[in-house]
């Protein structure tokens, strides 16, 4: 692995496992004796904080113009702050959502995804970008907890499926995440490890 380190990204919608994969997939790369740390979006910083409050808890859903332009703050904030230190330290950083996650839910509400690119151009893209895959209808029925704005059948839907076109543009890899723990597991740990040992 070069000294630069690597940068992995975990995405999905909601209540896919990406937050117990991404924890897990940093744990086991550790006791493969892998320097990794993990770190999610929104952040814990200031805007990231503002974000979950008051964006994704919300009474309703605000424009998607604004969602995308904090979201893209939030991101210069992470890649400032987080990743780029984390990789001039030749750390694998695995992040809980990045830029795709912008394209995929403000590109859902109907924001150009050119324009979203064009607000995060400043974004390091990933080394590698990991999609976990599961049926909207699986991920609501583990939605117990109370749900965000954003967490309805329809808007997930839409989420979805641009998720796949970004698997189509060869941008994500795709894992099945409709299936054990362990499977998943087992899967993205190999996906990385045969990208370590190639790059």
């Amino acid at each position: 692995m070069s000294k630069h380190g690597v940068f992995i990204c975990i995405e999905g919608i909601d209540a896919s496992g990406k937050t117990t994969h991404a924890h897990r997939l940093v744990e086991n790369l550790c006791n493969k004796s892998l320097d990794a740390i993990y770190t999610t979006e929104p952040t814990s910083g200031e805007i990231g904080n503002y974000i979950r409050t008051h964006i994704l808890k919300g009474q309703e859903r605000v424009s998607s113009k604004i969602e995308a332009l904090l979201f893209a703050v939030d991101r210069i904030e992470h890649v400032e702050n987080t990743i780029k230190p984390a990789l001039q330290n030749g750390k694998i950083i695995v992040s809980d959502r990045y830029i795709y996650s912008s394209l995929a839910y403000q590109g859902a509400a109907g924001l150009d995804l050119k324009w979203i690119e064009e607000i995060n151009k400043f974004a390091i893209l990933p080394d590698l970008a990991i999609y976990i895959d599961i049926p909207v209808e699986v991920a609501l029925e583990r939605l117990k907890r109370e749900k965000s704005v954003m967490e309805n059948f329809q808007t997930q839907h839409k989420v979805r499926e641009v998720y796949l076109k970004l698997i189509k543009d060869g941008k994500l890899v795709p894992i099945n995440g409709n299936r054990p723990v362990n499977e998943v597991d087992k899967d993205i740990l190999e996906t990385v490890l045969n990208f370590l040992e190639k790059h």
